[in-house]
């Protein structure tokens, strides 16, 4: 037996002395975080969409100072508030008009954003160097100082909330629009199709916009959650919707005089808060990571 015909040590052989088969690739394990994601933002818009006297039979507005800061409990579920309101009642309530907020704001920053990011990466040269300037300067203001000057502005209501939130995040998301569009316009085949002879016009409309526009489809999930964190943020300071509307960041205002006697008058209108968020963050991620296997 020669050299070549020993076998190593570390070699296997396959059951009953065949050759060693291959196997393929691992299945990656269910995406236990993207499901669970996806039931809690299922839940949260069915919440806000159905009938909230149906899950929460009491009145939001009714008071009763004999059950004032009630701590949670079998007949008061999320406990009570400083004038005796069921604490779930007033979320399950409140879950529409914060989605509206939420999902307004995004609406609004992404379109202020397409059309700003379209005009700075397609308009000429003197139209989109003073856009750029425009959203430069925006930029450079942290977005809660430009939704608070804008909400100091124009009065603190819903609507506001929507402008303020939707307005201050629309010059980052105008930047990655401006980019987007760049990078397609400047890709193989675009210049295939001008060296066709296809119009300018038609591809902007077939294959620059679709192709810029695709990933905001990840960017509108992951800006929900953050556009209801903002607007939150705007009514705890008081600069949001006005008590007694049972909206979350007015929950959390309402509740943080009581922080150190009533726990749950901040931490469970907070925890909703931050629940949303979180599974609106991890569907947009799992969007965004799908997109990018589909361009490999």
């Amino acid at each position: 037996m020669t050299i070549l015909d020993r076998r190593p040590r570390f070699a296997r052989t396959a059951p009953g002395g065949g050759t060693p088969t291959r196997r393929g690739p691992r299945r990656s394990p269910r995406p236990a975080p993207d499901l669970v994601a996806a039931v809690l933002v299922l839940v949260f818009f069915a919440v806000a969409l159905a009938a909230p006297s149906a899950l929460a039979p009491r009145d939001p507005f009714a008071l009763d100072l004999v059950n004032a800061l009630r701590p949670p409990s079998a007949e008061h579920w999320f406990g009570t508030d400083e004038s005796g309101r069921d604490l779930y009642t007033r979320i399950v309530h409140g879950a529409r008009q914060s989605l509206l907020i939420g999902v307004g704001a995004t609406v609004l920053s992404l379109a202020i954003a397409l059309v700003l990011g379209s005009l700075a990466a397609l308009a000429g040269r003197f139209v989109a160097g003073t856009v750029n300037r425009v959203v430069e300067v925006l930029f450079a203001f942290p977005t809660l100082l430009l939704a608070l000057l804008l909400v100091a502005v124009l009065g603190p209501s819903a609507w506001t909330q929507v402008v303020a939130v939707g307005v201050g995040t629309a010059p980052g998301y105008a930047r990655m629009i401006r980019g987007q569009i760049l990078s397609a316009r400047n890709s193989g085949y675009v210049e295939a199709a001008v060296a066709l002879g296809h119009p300018r016009g038609w591809i902007l409309r077939t294959h620059v916009l679709p192709n810029a526009i695709r990933p905001l489809v990840a960017v509108f999930a992951l800006s929900v959650g953050q556009s209801i964190v903002w607007a939150s943020s705007l009514s705890f300071l008081g600069l949001g919707v006005a008590p007694p509307a049972p909206e979350w960041g007015a929950l959390l205002d309402a509740g943080k005089i009581y922080v150190t006697q009533a726990w749950w008058l901040t931490v469970l209108p907070g925890l909703v808060i931050v629940l949303l968020a979180l599974a609106t963050t991890t569907i947009g991620k799992h969007i965004q990571s799908a997109l990018e296997k589909g361009e490999k």
